[in-house]
């Protein structure tokens, strides 16, 4: 599975100096935040796959006005062909009040109230949040320090993989790192700008193979249905 993942800075090469047939071959496209919904909806548009995508800090018009035809995947685990993604956008408060910023406390309990999902479901393959974790392509400062609480979720569940945002190659004054892993074994991507990704299919579970017999069940007869 191929899929494109994106964040932060809007690439030229797909909005301003788009080529027709430039997002033909991606077969999911993830969004980890502080990205014109103008500039998704276009993607969405333009792409033959679905468009996923969780709110960064400065995406404050998004409750109001979401990418038209875009998937928001914010504290639900979302199902694609067998993948299972959880989403957790949103950055740690700086601002007292403002939306879309979270103490890691508030951040631990969004994660407790998915985690009925994330039992059902056995597990996630794929964290996207827009925030790194805590001591894992941060910063010093307050407003990109990232979630302790994301840590004790991958130590916990070990996906494969978690992309995100917020920390910009232009200005981390030396601290961006494009891929690093955490010492859960997950490998962690800083989707800036955007970053072409291959899953294997041997990576995550076929559909209705999870290990979880209610899951899997209900997953197995809506892939038949499908194919009927």
């Amino acid at each position: 599975m191929k899929i494109l993942v994106l964040a932060d800075e809007e690439e030229k090469k797909y909005w301003d100096y788009y080529k027709p047939g430039a997002l033909k071959d991606y077969n999911l496209i993830i969004s980890c935040g502080d990205l014109n919904r103008r500039y998704l909806e276009f993607i969405v548009t333009m792409a033959s796959c679905p468009v996923l995508y969780v709110r960064g800090n400065h995406d404050k018009t998004y409750r109001k006005e979401p990418p038209e035809g875009c998937i928001c995947i914010e504290d639900k685990v979302y199902d694609y062909k067998g993948l299972r993604i959880l989403g957790l956008g949103g950055s740690n408060r700086y601002i007292p009040g403002a939306p879309e910023q979270y103490t890691n406390q508030e951040m631990e309990n969004r994660i407790h109230k998915v985690n009925r999902e994330i039992v059902l479901r056995n597990g996630f393959d794929i964290l996207v949040t827009h925030s790194p974790a805590k001591g894992y392509g941060d910063m010093d400062d307050l407003p990109h320090i990232g979630f302790d609480s994301f840590n004790a979720l991958l130590e916990k569940w070990k996906p494969g993989y978690m992309f995100y945002g917020h920390v910009h190659s232009t200005y981390s004054h030396g601290k961006f790192e494009r891929e690093m892993m955490h010492p859960s074994g997950t490998k962690l991507i800083n989707a800036f700008g955007s970053y072409e990704f291959e899953i294997g299919e041997d990576e995550y579970p076929a559909v209705g193979q999870t290990g979880s017999f209610l899951y899997d069940l209900v997953m197995t007869l809506k892939d038949k249905k499908r194919k009927t």
